[in-house]
């Protein structure tokens, strides 16, 4: 699954202080590979470089 600009995504790194945490993606990169890494914003701070597989959709409450 692919993530666009805008979305709501949980960040799940066990590196990373916003393990677990809600944010936004800000930017798509495409590597040299062809694969997407992703700029996520959050409250208090933001993670780059982030790959898709450490990215789950937030659900929506509709």
């Amino acid at each position: 699954m692919s993530f666009e600009k805008e979305d709501e995504v949980v960040l799940h790194d066990k590196h990373s202080e916003y393990d677990g945490e809600a944010g936004t993606i800000t930017q798509v990169m495409e590597t040299m590979f062809g694969d997407a890494t992703y700029t996520v914003s959050f409250e208090d701070g933001q993670e780059t470089g982030v790959p898709e597989d450490a990215l789950d959709a937030v659900e929506s409450e509709e």
